[in-house]
């Protein structure tokens, strides 16, 4: 429990100090989601259903991608499969939503 409890704070420390670092990684993971809600955009229809797919498909598309070029990455020097890839998916994945809300907060105004 101190261990968790000291690598939470030392991270938070780095994220203050990163932060800069910190927005430009959130910033491109938003204009990724951007980029493939952009182009399911001309593939679905405008109707809800076609647009809660879009939308989901996005959603998980980004933290895949990334996920996979890690495990690509891992398999090129290790030659075996990466054991943290869900891990690695659920965080992006969690990141990426916080953003997406946050920036919706905002949007909205609420």
């Amino acid at each position: 429990m101190l261990k968790k409890l000291l690598a939470i704070l030392v991270l938070s420390i780095l994220v203050i100090i990163g932060l800069s670092y910190a927005h430009q990684i959130l910033t491109f993971l938003l204009n990724a989601h951007d980029k493939v809600n952009e182009l399911l955009q001309s593939v679905f229809s405008e109707d809800k259903a076609g647009d809660l797919i879009k939308n989901l498909l996005a959603l998980l598309a980004v933290p895949f991608g990334f996920g996979l070029v890690s495990v690509i990455a891992y398999w090129v020097v290790k030659r075996q499969w990466f054991p943290y890839f869900m891990d690695v998916v659920w965080i992006l994945w969690l990141v990426q939503t916080a953003a997406l809300i946050a920036l919706y907060k905002t949007s909205v105004g609420v």
